[in-house]
């Protein structure tokens, strides 16, 4: 199999790691390491290629049923964890992992100064747009009540970059209400196409995570669009498969 390990000044005991496409036993069109069980791959397949991703991790990953919500899911609220729905995922607890799955959504981890909690989010344009960020920002700052916002490190994983991901008229109007200043600057119009855009997700959650008190976030030079041999991409190819981010805290 192999992974990408981000770069990004989390403590040495903060674990996190990424997928590829790559390394795993599904077939097209979701070769090979597919780990979606939501995508249309055999189930026994899918469950393969997490049995080789477990290999790599202390625990069975927590694998959130992602909504493009803005719900952040906590070590209190997993009740039952084959069916949480949420789009982010905050612990404190030792061997924890937390993943999330994407193919051209954006994925961030988050760590603490101390490493003593972490966070993952799936934001894809909705729940950027909806505050996942900032949900998990707060969250994660319950669990750390010496921490502040700017004690918090982010980075951001793999997602369709700002050449590919156009958009229409009504993705930049939910931004604007928002209220950001740099809103406009993400959007670049595309020529002789009234209406259309070129969307920077990466700098659209910059600016989300700076608004929040973040000030260390690495990351961002991806693109999954461009990037076929390494990563699934949903707006390239339609039927596809998920890669995975994740992190936790070593024991």
């Amino acid at each position: 199999m192999n992974v990408i390990q981000p770069t990004w000044p989390a403590p040495n005991h903060v674990h996190s790691l990424l997928t590829t496409r790559q390394g795993g036993i599904s077939n097209a069109p979701y070769e090979s390491l597919n780990l979606g069980d939501h995508v249309g791959d055999q189930p026994s397949r899918v469950l393969a290629n997490r049995q080789i991703l477990k290999k790599y991790l202390p625990a069975e990953p927590i694998w959130l049923k992602q909504i493009h919500s803005n719900k952040v899911s906590t070590p209190n609220t997993r009740v039952s964890i084959s069916t949480l729905e949420a789009d982010a995922a905050v612990t404190n607890v030792p061997n924890e992992v937390l993943a999330i799955m994407t193919a051209d959504c954006l994925p961030v981890l988050f760590s603490n100064l101390d490493g003593s909690v972490i966070g993952a989010a799936h934001a894809g344009w909705r729940g950027l747009c909806d505050g996942i960020l900032e949900n998990t920002v707060s969250e994660m700052l319950k669990l750390s009540h010496h921490s502040v916002a700017a004690d918090l490190l982010a980075w951001m994983g793999p997602a369709i970059g700002p050449t590919a991901f156009e958009v229409g008229e009504d993705v930049l109007e939910r931004f604007q209400k928002t209220g950001l200043h740099e809103i406009q600057t993400c959007f670049l119009p595309i020529a002789n196409t009234p209406g259309k855009y070129l969307a920077d997700i990466y700098q659209l959650a910059r600016d989300r995570l700076k608004a929040a008190g973040i000030k260390s976030i690495s990351g961002g030079d991806f693109c999954t669009v461009n990037d076929g041999e390494r990563f699934f991409s949903y707006r390239r190819d339609g039927v596809t498969g998920r890669f995975a981010s994740l992190i936790w805290i070593a024991q």
